[in-house]
């Protein structure tokens, strides 16, 4: 029997890869995606600011700038397209003193080089009408009003859904671990358990693109510079401390701390940005949250941190170029290399840049049965109360609430379990439905969850995971 040939293999269900295979998915073919870990959404993608940046701040001429300002421009599109949120409160960029105005006009003059819309300087008075609560040192700041707040899970889950239900493969634990030549212009794929022929190789794999990368180049190679920050998270009861997304004057480190709104309601704290020597290096430290804390108190004033619920890291894609690279590298082989912030804003330019690329070379005929619209997931939490009872009449699942902190119901976690490229583990429903994100952290919930989902994949309890496999939260039966 002649082995499968796929069109096009995807390395890494991120945001990006899962942007692309979207965008691919318009076009007649046979595609793959490969994913190192047991979900969509399980990189840099599943732990960021979860802003859409209004592109002031990248610089002039560089793809980031040009991905980012296109990736704004569609984003609100996009979000009703494929049923994921976006709420476009605005930004703003915090000017200290009268000393570091300078600095402040200097970003608004690179955001008017960019072609940023709804940007403006607003001096302390307005300001302070806008965000009561900053602190007395605030002279200005400089606004974006079409900036915003996403959820970096749901958008990369709502692409890969899509992908999947226009046709796109989807395999999970498969490492990728060599990449080679083949015969009549292929590529093979290596993964531990199995090899793969193709047309064309997209390698979307994050903080490890350059490792993809350099198993196809002996000169051209790429380093990776991971670039770790640590965040805190506050209980909805933060609400309102804040308006809009909060920056500090950005720092060759990056943007700086940030207090802003999530899509969900709660507050966010940080990043820190610090290079590290390894890309798994994810654990929080005490000091790095003591200056999450210190910056944000030079910032916004009376900041609760008695409703933190939880702090976590992500570990960013910084390539030593410090540009997104977004290329043909070789006939057949095309990288996404170094896609760090502003990568999720992004997504939806970079999916279509690279499929266009992937499409000027394999020619694929148009899916004539391409669905662009997705179904979202339902939300209970968000309906009247006449729309939930008339659901639970016909669906009692939805009047069983599960999750009491974000009450989520039955109903949805079996949404979550049952969508496409559906939930596995205790992680996967979470970031599709928000069960265990309260400010409980999963501590009513676990054993409904684990029920649920053993009850509906057919498996024993031990067998569920947190996350990937060996994320166990069961070790055995006592009885």
């Amino acid at each position: 029997m002649k082995k499968e040939v796929y069109d096009v293999i995807l390395i890494g269900a991120g945001v990006t890869g899962s942007s692309i295979a979207y965008q691919l998915s318009k076009k007649k073919g046979n595609f793959l995606v490969l994913e190192e870990k047991g979900d969509v959404c399980e990189g840099a993608s599943k732990a960021n600011s979860g802003i859409a940046h209004g592109g002031y701040d990248a610089e002039p001429g560089s793809l980031k700038a040009k991905m980012n300002m296109e990736g704004i421009a569609m984003m609100e599109e996009m979000a009703k397209t494929l049923a994921f949120p976006y709420h476009k409160i605005g930004t703003f960029v915090l000017c200290h003193s009268e000393e570091d105005r300078p600095a402040l006009e200097a970003l608004y003059q690179r955001g008017l080089e960019n072609k940023t819309p709804g940007m403006r300087i607003v001096e302390r008075e307005e300001l302070l009408k806008m965000e009561p609560n900053i602190t007395e040192e605030i002279v200005a700041g400089l606004y974006c009003s079409e900036a915003g707040v996403i959820d970096p899970f749901a958008t990369t889950i709502a692409f890969a859904e899509q992908a999947n239900v226009n046709g796109v493969d989807f395999k999970f634990y498969q490492k990728v671990i060599g990449i080679e030549e083949g015969e009549e212009g292929n590529w093979l794929v290596r993964t531990q358990n199995e090899v793969y022929e193709t047309r064309a190789v997209v390698n979307a794999a994050g903080l490890f693109s350059d490792r993809i990368h350099n198993m196809v180049s002996k000169e051209d190679d790429y380093h990776i510079l991971p670039r770790k920050g640590e965040y805190m998270l506050l209980d909805r009861d933060a609400d309102g401390i804040v308006n809009h997304v909060i920056f500090n004057l950005p720092t060759d480190k990056g943007k700086g701390i940030l207090v802003s709104p999530t899509i969900d309601g709660n507050v966010l704290l940080g990043p820190t940005s610090e290079f590290v020597p390894s890309k798994d290096q994810t654990q929080t430290t005490q000091e790095r949250l003591d200056y999450v804390r210190e910056s944000a108190e030079h910032m916004i004033k009376g900041v609760p941190y008695s409703l933190v619920i939880t702090s976590f890291t992500g570990v960013r894609a910084h390539e030593k170029g410090g540009d997104f690279i977004l290329e043909e590298f070789k006939p057949g082989f095309f990288d996404c290399v170094g896609v760090e912030s502003p990568g999720l804003t992004s997504s939806p330019a970079v999916g279509i840049y690279m499929a266009n690329l992937v499409q000027e070379r394999l020619q694929l005929p148009d899916n004539e049965s391409f669905v662009a619209e997705r179904k979202g997931f339902t939300k209970t939490r968000e309906m009247s109360y006449e729309d939930r009872q008339a659901l639970i009449k016909k669906d009692p699942a939805y009047g069983r609430i599960i999750c009491r902190c974000e009450s989520v119901s039955e109903g949805e976690i079996l949404e979550a379990i049952h969508h496409p490229l559906g939930a596995k583990s205790l992680d996967g429903i979470k970031r599709r439905v928000r069960a265990t994100a309260g400010r409980c952290q999963a501590g009513f919930c676990t054993p409904r969850l684990i029920e649920l989902l053993a009850r509906e994949w057919g498996v024993d309890w031990d067998e569920i995971n947190k996350k990937d496999l060996d994320a166990y939260l069961l070790t055995g039966h006592v009885k």
